[in-house]
């Protein structure tokens, strides 16, 4: 039986010393987020395009390595921001009237309009960290998505949540939240140390979601049924056994509403990949890239040659 071992060092060349420039795409509401297009070089035969769409609290940056590692591939790739977060940030988060449904409708969707122009007829894959995954079916255009691969992206339901999570979150979602959000007038994760700087529109909607067995369409209703009903697309989750955040429960509960979307659950214990850590944000380390994005990620990206 093989032993974890740790993650083994990059094989590929280091990235640029520089990244892609910052391209602002306005939204059809009136903001401005931030986003960055990483192209493969002119020899590399292009075979698809991927959009990263980040965790809560999240910033593009955090993405850059996959972004880079998927040009390498062949792949035109785009990072962003949600308004109010990292370089689509621009002023105080009181100001940002926007909850996650706003990120969705409006960042995603240009975000995701702005690709497909770029990509032309390339096959386009969704590939969403956490959150990033929870709201394909809330981002207009999701219908010529040709792939959807989510990363440890679950419900977020507070009781089914990985049991290090469970042990501390309701100090979360019942002390932090409720009290420092009024004060501020958004939520002050960076000096309480919890997620990170959020709108206040964002962390309510959130917590009223948490808060639901059925997360999102409990809490939002039939609509909200109606639109996980309306992803056709097919759509692997990729989950992590050591993931301190999602567990399994969270990770089925919130991919069974995909009801119409042909779904490949990949779970996976470091060990089958001959590491010794992954957890809810690993997978997009650099050093995951001969291990999990060769090994594991490659065979779930959209491409030309398996559209023909």
């Amino acid at each position: 039986m093989n032993q974890p071992r740790p993650a083994p060092r990059q094989k590929h060349p280091s990235p640029a010393d520089v990244a892609p420039p910052v391209v602002t795409l306005p939204t059809n509401d009136g903001a401005v987020i931030a986003a960055r297009f990483y192209e493969p070089g002119v020899d590399v035969a292009r075979r698809g395009a991927v959009l990263i769409a980040p965790a809560m609290g999240v910033p593009q940056s955090y993405y850059r390595a996959f972004a880079e590692w998927l040009t390498r591939e062949g792949f035109l790739a785009v990072t962003f921001d949600y308004r109010g977060m990292g370089e689509s940030r621009t002023g105080s988060l009181r100001d940002v009237a926007a909850d996650i449904e706003t990120w969705a409708r409006e960042d995603a969707a240009t975000t995701l309009e702005a690709l497909a122009q770029r990509a032309g007829s390339l096959p386009i894959t969704w590939v969403g960290h956490s959150l990033g995954g929870q709201i394909v079916p809330m981002t207009p255009g999701h219908s010529q998505l040709a792939k959807v691969l989510t990363i440890a992206s679950g419900s977020g339901y507070w009781r089914e949540n990985a049991l290090p999570l469970r042990r501390k979150v309701w100090l979360f979602w019942w002390g932090a939240v409720p009290l420092a959000t009024p004060l501020f007038g958004y939520f002050p994760g960076k000096r309480l140390g919890m997620v990170g700087d959020l709108p206040s529109g964002v962390i309510r909607q959130w917590r009223r979601w948490c808060m639901n067995p059925d997360y999102a369409v409990g809490a939002e209703g039939a609509a909200m049924r109606e639109r996980f009903a309306s992803v056709r697309t097919e759509l692997t989750s990729l989950s992590f056994t050591d993931d301190e955040m999602m567990s399994e429960r969270n990770i089925d509960s919130l991919h069974g509403f995909f009801v119409n979307a042909r779904h490949t659950k990949v779970r996976l214990a470091p060990a089958d990949v001959e590491l010794s850590r992954v957890g809810h944000f690993g997978f997009f380390r650099a050093a995951m890239c001969e291990r999990l994005w060769e090994g594991v990620a490659r065979q779930h990206l959209a491409t030309r040659e398996a559209a023909a």
